[in-house]
């Protein structure tokens, strides 16, 4: 019986790579797996070169284990089907090539017992930092973060939050409130009287600066908030307070601000479907400027968030040794378009 020889090759293991460069295995995993001790340039160059030749891929949980950490960031959002998660990945991955890592993404679905169970799984794979994307709630649920937080820091891993953190961890802000007070003010400027807001429960840290934000710059020009409707940060949760919020009479002229552009296109969607007209007859206005908001008809009017920027500078904050902690909040610019014209 002939033998058929196997035209798959096994991969090359750590052995295979010292052994071929002539060195201890020590050595090798030094060289290839990131150890802070050092090793002789010659040793170094042998190595690599019969790493090559061999076609040798570094075990990711070897390289952790030997430095502590992995060449991984991990990126906690709380919905990837949402364009505003999309746009800050985008940037946090464009800072990770630019560092030589990997990014790992996993979905808290806004449950804060998801999240805390989320933070200690990947404690247990050192990635070397953990970015915090979702908006931070208050209540006893979300009580279990901090000491997972401290567990992950003490590691050698290190958190970064989007928006306000404690002293012992690095954050990225953006001007939440200052940017809803500008809306708020732009819009009575536009000669809207009366408004309506669809938020998100309360507790919720990202809505609630956007709603009091809101609220100070329409009601401080003399405008009048007719209600305030609590739900999600999703299409659909716009969608539903909206429709009940239509059962009711809202007077032609009335603008409603969806807390995320996500809710606001939800908004317009209820307001079509209701037989009523978006801008001249109920005018909307979100906050993010995702790119949908610029496509959809007639435009949304919204607040600006440079959400790449945003991402591109938490990956900074996780990374660099040298962070400056006194960075002022990204800046947010009111943008006005056809969803909000002019009233009388």
């Amino acid at each position: 019986m002939t033998r058929t020889p196997s035209t798959a090759r096994s991969a090359a293991t750590l052995h295979d790579v010292a052994r071929e460069a002539g060195v201890s295995l020590a050595t090798a995993s030094r060289v290839l797996n990131g150890s802070t001790r050092k090793v002789a340039e010659s040793y170094r160059e042998k190595v690599e070169a019969a790493a090559e030749r061999l076609g040798y891929t570094a075990n990711l949980s070897a390289q952790a284990t030997a430095r502590g950490t992995s060449a991984v960031v991990a990126l906690l959002v709380a919905d990837i089907a949402d364009p505003y998660f999309g746009q800050l990945a985008s940037g946090v991955a464009r800072g990770a090539d630019e560092a030589g890592l990997v990014v790992t993404i996993a979905i808290t679905e806004r449950d804060p017992a998801r999240e805390v169970s989320l933070v200690r799984a990947l404690r247990g794979q050192r990635p070397r930092g953990l970015i915090l994307a979702a908006s931070r709630t208050t209540g006893p649920d979300a009580a279990g973060l901090d000491p997972e937080l401290e567990a992950f820091q003490g590691m050698g891993g290190r958190v970064v939050m989007l928006g306000p953190a404690p002293d012992s961890i690095r954050s990225v802000t953006v001007d939440n409130r200052g940017g809803a007070r500008a809306l708020g003010a732009r819009l009575r400027e536009l000669g809207y009287r009366e408004a309506v807001i669809v938020g998100a429960r309360e507790g919720i840290q990202t809505s609630d600066d956007r709603i009091a934000g809101f609220t100070h710059g329409f009601t401080g020009a003399d405008g009048r908030i007719r209600s305030v409707v609590r739900g999600g940060f999703t299409r659909d949760a716009g969608y539903a307070a909206t429709e009940a919020l239509l059962h009711d009479e809202v007077p032609p002229g009335t603008v409603i601000f969806g807390i995320s552009d996500v809710v606001a296109i939800g908004v317009m969607s209820a307001v079509r479907d209701a037989g009523r007209e978006v801008g001249a007859d109920i005018a909307v206005a979100g906050f993010d400027d995702i790119a949908t908001g610029r496509d959809i008809r007639p435009g949304l009017t919204t607040a600006h968030v440079p959400l790449d920027e945003l991402g591109y500078r938490a990956l900074h904050a996780t990374v660099d040794e040298e962070w400056d902690a006194s960075q002022p909040p990204l800046p947010v610019e009111v943008v006005v378009r056809g969803s909000t014209p002019p009233r009388p």
